[in-house]
């Protein structure tokens, strides 16, 4: 039996834990926020790309709506 669950890997093949990739103010407000499965994914890889960054920079940011 697989596990489901995705890995992640750095560019020199080191597991990175998602749980412990910092979360930018700007996704806490983004509507993608915590939607599981593949736009989990691509969170989580735009995350981990940028970590260290100055300037967070998230081209599939999309606000929350006031209501939510």
């Amino acid at each position: 039996m697989t596990d489901p669950t995705p890995k992640y890997f750095d560019d020199d093949g080191t597991e990175i834990n998602p749980d412990l990739i910092p979360k930018p103010d700007l996704c806490i407000t983004c509507k993608k926020d915590g939607q599981p499965g593949e736009e989990e994914i691509l969170c989580n890889l735009t995350r981990a790309d940028q970590q260290g960054e100055e300037e967070f920079i998230c081209e599939a940011y999309e606000p929350r709506d006031v209501d939510e």
